[in-house]
């Protein structure tokens, strides 16, 4: 499989954001020459990177560790920080007590109505420490799994550091979660408590989150206290074990203390959707997810105390507990808005940029694909000159979007540092540091301290221009430690493809200059004429006409050929000629990729089916359209798109 990326360098380092870089500064502090001498010491020598990492990012301890790195139970199961103690909350809201931080606006918020209200650092401490002690009151204590199910509004932060003060483990929750999913999740993890509200409003639909917290604590026997904020100002019936947010903090003490932690103990179980089956619940620690993400958002991506950080997300995803915590630990301001980016205004997330002159921004391809087809007035309106650098994660990039989104969002000046991991990475594998320049839909890194590689089926390191596995040689600080209640599942899902290395499951490939490229899940590929393909090399082709606006291209049985090539597109708005557009694309396909990947069949449909992420799940796609069962869709966002794709019928080989 090959891959011809993009050829242009589109932007250059330049003194005005390098000379302020904490990247630069992490370099002069850790005693190397420069970035390409910090990559390579830092590959070779992980301890050294890990200890220079927590130097820098001053970690606040109890106790100091014994000992960095032990891995005598074997690379699988490395832990960190042994012997250290050490709490989240001490190092994301203790120690700004005091400091210019402590009075500064920790959070602006908006609701979906556009209600506005805002919290300094000492009005969230206050209402943590009150949650904190409401939640001891209860009985909960150290090592109690709580679930959060709660849409992004101030509480959700609030909930999120209590629970962690208390010393009790997390479990985030898709909002957009049914009672099955939430039980499945929160009995796996012996939950004692939910923290949740009455209900949010969905593009102006009213959504009850009680009623459906109800229902699943009918099917979880550890459940003993459903503790709800009223945000919506709904009337709910009242059940047994349901506790009122205001009514327990009230007359609660607005200092509490932190519960010391053992560096290794869980801080939160977060969970990701398998293709079948048991989703994989993740544990992250309290030393070692603030380390490896705090590195990667505040070092290599550059998030510090004068920002002002907005990225639109769920709590259910890895970026609701990034977000609260990057801006915490850093001392930085969130912009956090309940609801979608596009309503009720179409252009609702460039106004917010605007409006709270944001200066870090994280953002989705996926989201960038569905703007392009906004009239040119809608970002004219704005002002986007307070951006400093966008995130961006999620799906791969295609050339034509990140052209737009650098050309109408970032006036090609403003870098968007591309970063891929998971929520079993603690945060990134790759990323972009503004030391080096960018090409379109690049990594212009590997992560330093992760000993990123690109392998093939016999762990051979592949040579540049090759696509193959993406692999990590070295146990990074912010992996799982496991999954929880299943060691097996762990071993089979990422040690075991090549003894001694993690194999992530994504395509990728790296250019002559160095720059890494993510060309999708590595179950997703395909196998055209005795080839294996990406579905991003054929989805590119489609994209590139400029009549749609996503694609998810499939492999399906074909007698002759092993498998064909079902392309399944959403098009432009106002393009109506189906016929005429399907026979185009068709035609596009072969022109660029040849006869060989002409696509047997093109399927038109108004939404694909995504993940909370908004990934597309393209497994799920190939399975409806064959008839077969699609597995978990517990982490799908728009279920509404499923009964459309249900009732295609593919052409038969």
């Amino acid at each position: 499989m090959e891959y011809q990326p993009y050829p242009d360098v589109v932007w250059e380092p330049n003194e005005a954001l390098t000379s302020k870089s904490e990247m630069q500064r992490f370099i002069h502090v850790s005693k190397v020459a420069d970035y390409d001498d910090l990559l390579a010491k830092s590959d070779a020598d992980p301890e050294w990177f890990w200890q220079s990492a927590i130097n820098f990012l001053d970690i606040q301890f109890y106790k100091s560790y014994d000992t960095l790195r032990d891995q005598t139970k074997g690379i699988e199961w490395t832990q960190w920080c042994l012997g250290g103690q050490t709490n989240l909350i001490l190092n994301c809201l203790d120690k700004h007590k005091g400091t210019e931080v402590w009075n500064k606006t920790f959070i602006h918020h908006e609701t979906e109505a556009g209600v506005k209200s805002s919290l300094s650092y000492a009005e969230l401490d206050a209402k943590v420490c009150q949650l904190t002690e409401g939640l001891r009151s209860l009985g909960l204590t150290k090592g109690d799994a709580v679930g959060l199910y709660m849409p992004m509004i101030p509480e959700v932060a609030i909930a999120f550091l209590a629970i962690i003060k208390m010393g009790g483990v997390v479990i985030p929750l898709f909002s957009g979660f049914g009672p099955e999913p939430i039980a499945v999740r929160l009995n796996d993890g012996q939950a004692k408590a939910v923290i949740t509200v009455d209900g949010t409003s969905r593009r102006s639909n009213i959504i009850n989150l009680k009623e459906t917290i109800d229902e699943a604590k009918t099917n979880i026997p550890s459940m003993e206290h459903v503790i709800v904020f009223n945000h919506m100002g709904l009337e709910l019936e009242t059940k047994p074990g349901d506790v009122d947010w205001i009514e327990l903090t009230r007359g609660m003490s607005n200092i509490s203390e932190t519960e010391i932690m053992q560096a290794e103990a869980p801080l939160m179980l977060a969970y990701t959707s398998g293709t079948t089956g048991m989703p994989k619940g993740t544990v992250h620690t309290h030393a070692s997810f603030m380390i490896k993400a705090m590195f990667d958002m505040q070092v290599l991506s550059e998030l510090t105390e004068q920002d002002r950080l907005l990225w639109m997300s769920d709590m259910g995803w890895l970026v609701g507990a990034l977000q609260i915590m990057g801006v915490s630990f850093t001392g930085a301001t969130l912009v956090m808005a309940e609801g979608a980016p596009n309503y009720p205004e179409p252009a609702r997330i460039w106004r917010l940029i605007d409006d709270y002159k944001v200066s870090w921004l994280g953002f989705a391809p996926t989201i960038a694909r569905i703007f392009m087809n906004q009239p040119s007035e809608q970002l004219n309106q704005y002002d986007f000159s307070s951006l400093k650098v966008v995130l961006t994660t999620g799906e791969p990039w295609n050339p034509d979007a990140w052209l737009w989104f650098f050309d109408k969002i970032c006036a090609n000046k403003v870098p968007i540092l591309n970063l891929t991991g998971g929520t079993e990475i603690g945060c990134g594998i790759l990323g972009t540091t503004v030391l080096r320049p960018l090409k379109p839909c690049c990594f212009n890194t590997a992560i330093p301290g992760m000993g990123a590689d690109i392998v093939d089926d016999s762990g051979n390191t592949m040579v540049d221009g090759k696509v193959g596995e993406l692999a990590l040689r070295n146990h990074s600080m912010g992996l799982t430690r496991g999954l929880w209640n299943n060691p097996e599942k762990y071993l089979d899902s990422y040690w075991r493809t090549v003894p001694n290395v993690w194999v992530h499951g994504d395509w990728a490939v790296k250019d002559e200059m160095g720059m890494w490229y993510v060309l999708g899940r590595s179950d997703d590929t395909l196998k055209i004429s005795g080839k294996r393909t990406g579905p991003a090399e054929i989805e590119g082709p489609l994209l590139a006409t400029g009549k749609i606006t996503e694609a998810a291209v499939i492999g399906v049985p074909d007698k002759v050929g092993g498998s064909a090539v079902v392309c399944v597109c959403v098009p432009k708005d106002g393009i109506i000629d189906n016929e005429s557009l399907k026979q185009e694309l068709i035609n596009h396909v072969v022109d660029e990729m040849g006869k060989s990947y002409k696509p047997r069949q093109v399927v038109l449909v108004e939404d694909l089916p995504k993940t909370r992420t908004m990934k597309i799940m393209r497994r799920v796609v190939k399975a409806l359209l064959l008839g077969d069962e699609p597995g978990d869709l517990s982490s799908m966002v728009n279920p509404e798109s499923i009964p459309y794709l249900k009732r295609q019928q593919l052409l038969q080989s």
